[in-house]
């Protein structure tokens, strides 16, 4: 299986700089919020939940926030309406592009992703037209450095992953999507923590991109992501550094 881009370290760095705005919060609330909705207010039977509320306090989201998020989607606390949109495209490069939205608005956010993509230098695609390069895997990220990685792939192994490698400075697990809170927990057990844990989509085969169109590609993924709309964006490319 090809492993993760460059792309997802860029957003590694980013998402410190995110934090430090409300827009990174905004997004966590609305996954939790759209988690509880379509799966029930409990965490332990609701897996798209506990991953949104474990991403929220790793990124130190108060606890009354988390409670809120969750009682909009149950319906105790009235919130705004929310659908779920995946838009497909294609970047400088050739780059296939996935864009994951949560809107209120449907008209709003396919205008803006439309022209993101157009003034970056891509444009969007048809439904199912990019989709199938991807496929859908739980993802756990650990810290290099504080584990030996002969320790770290037994453990990894051990506890069911599908995949595991070194990435820069992280090991990057994958695991079959229903499978990654028990792996979670295998790893935890040994007292290996996990940094970071999301469902994500990988690519099968990666394109290479470096020079002037990886500057414009990097540009046009992190003004995607910018949206207020967009909750998360997925592409084919390994970055040249």
């Amino acid at each position: 299986m090809a492993g993760h881009s460059k792309w997802k370290q860029i957003k590694h760095y980013k998402a410190a700089a995110d934090a430090k705005r409300g827009a990174h919060f905004t997004k966590l609330i609305r996954e939790i919020t759209m988690a509880a909705k379509l799966g029930g207010g409990d965490p332990d039977g609701n897996p798209r939940l506990r991953t949104a509320i474990e991403t929220a306090r790793a990124a130190s989201m108060p606890k009354d926030n988390i409670e809120r998020a969750v009682k909009k989607g149950t319906g105790e606390l009235e919130g705004v309406e929310y659908q779920e949109i995946t838009y497909e495209g294609y970047g400088p490069g050739g780059v296939a592009i996935l864009i994951f939205a949560m809107t209120d608005n449907p008209n709003r956010t396919v205008a803006e992703v439309r022209h993101r993509l157009s003034r970056g230098g891509g444009n969007l695609g048809a439904a199912n037209s990019v989709s199938w390069m991807f496929e859908k895997k739980g993802m756990l990220y650990l810290e290099a450095d504080k584990y030996p990685e002969d320790e770290a792939l037994e453990a990894a192994l051990d506890a069911g992953a599908e995949d595991f490698k070194l990435e820069d400075d992280q090991y990057e697990v994958t695991t079959d999507p229903a499978e990654m809170h028990s792996v979670r927990s295998a790893l935890e057990t040994r007292n290996i923590e996990v940094r970071e844990a999301e469902i994500a989509h990988i690519p099968k085969n990666l394109v290479s991109v470096g020079g002037p169109v990886a500057e414009s590609l990097v540009k046009l993924l992190e003004e995607l992501e910018d949206l207020d709309d967009v909750q998360k964006v997925a592409a084919n490319c390994d970055i040249e550094t």
